[in-house]
């Protein structure tokens, strides 16, 4: 089984190394010494988790912690500050500005074991998080939409997928092809934060599908921002001679060498603006159909729902 990965960042080698020993047994623990070396390595790793020391040089905790809550994409990674004993001040602002907990200097390791089980345990309950993304999953996706529906507001569900995935996966590789799916996550929320409502959500479905639930009023507008910020961002993802020939070159799934297009990506949307659901299935059901619709298009699309009841 794959181990969860932590992020330590202390300009204190010292700190870093009892750090390390006491969690590098069940967790994989990668280092760095000052903050924008953190804040690079939570971008390139992806960790699980971070403990960030509160006074460090060029950027210090604080100033992390902000730039990672700014970003969408790390809204919901944990974070444990680490300030000194004496220090109250610095615990509060940690907190305010966006740690999860801390852990007080000198510390003691069946506390810091304790406190970073406790930190991802809550997270992965809470979140219900796609590992990749940090976005809500499955479950949190059903609930929010079950939610809705019993509460009988109205709402649209965007879904979303990439055309031509697979075969940048096959021809770039999985780790380019994770920041793909990691810059469509950032776009997304982008997307939803700029057009939509403060409490629209956005979750992760799982590899290169996702969704993202707001007002009947708000969707199209959303899948537009979305559209025009996937095919500015995603095609730099491609090398330049392939941009500008336009397709990559690879086998379909019946293993027949065949051109692919540059990515774009597919939008469904379902609305209750004309007709009502009893279960979340009904809503998955027409946001399947019309997103398969959309990619038929092979282009960056939105299709919506006409038909009413």
């Amino acid at each position: 089984m794959k181990k969860e990965k932590i992020l330590i960042v202390d300009d204190e080698l010292f700190i870093r190394d009892i750090l390390k020993s006491m969690l590098e047994e069940e967790y994989e623990v990668i280092e760095a010494s000052d903050g924008e070396e953190g804040l690079f390595l939570i971008k390139e790793e992806g960790p699980s988790l971070v403990i960030l020391d509160y006074k460090m040089p060029v950027k210090n905790g604080i100033e992390v912690c902000r730039e990672i809550r700014n970003d969408p994409l790390y809204l919901h990674l944990p974070i444990i500050m680490l300030t000194g004993k004496s220090e109250t001040q610095d615990k509060v602002e940690g907190l305010e500005a966006g740690a999860d907990d801390y852990i007080i200097k000198p510390f003691d390791p069946k506390e810091v074991s304790a406190r970073v089980k406790m930190v991802l345990k809550r997270s992965a309950r809470d979140l219900d998080a796609n590992p990749l993304t940090r976005l809500p999953g499955n479950v949190s996706i059903i609930n929010e939409i079950e939610a809705r529906i019993s509460r009988k507001e109205k709402f649209a569900v965007l879904y979303l997928d990439l055309n031509q995935f697979k075969a940048y996966n096959d021809y770039y590789g999985f780790e380019k092809g994770d920041r793909v799916i990691k810059e469509t996550a950032r776009i997304i929320i982008e997307a939803v934060h700029k057009k939509g409502k403060e409490d629209d959500f956005v979750g992760h479905i799982g590899g290169d599908d996702f969704v993202a639930v707001t007002l009947p009023d708000y969707a199209k507008d959303i899948a537009r921002e979305i559209i025009t910020r996937f095919d500015e961002r995603v095609p730099l993802f491609y090398e330049k001679d392939d941009r500008g020939r336009g397709f990559i070159t690879g086998k379909d799934r019946s293993g027949k060498e065949k051109q692919f297009a540059i990515g774009s990506i597919a939008i469904g949307i379902v609305d209750n603006k004309n007709r009502s659901f009893k279960h979340v299935g009904e809503v998955a059901g027409i946001g399947a159909e019309l997103k398969s619709l959309a990619k038929t298009f092979g282009k960056s699309i939105f299709v919506e729902e006409k038909r009413k009841g």
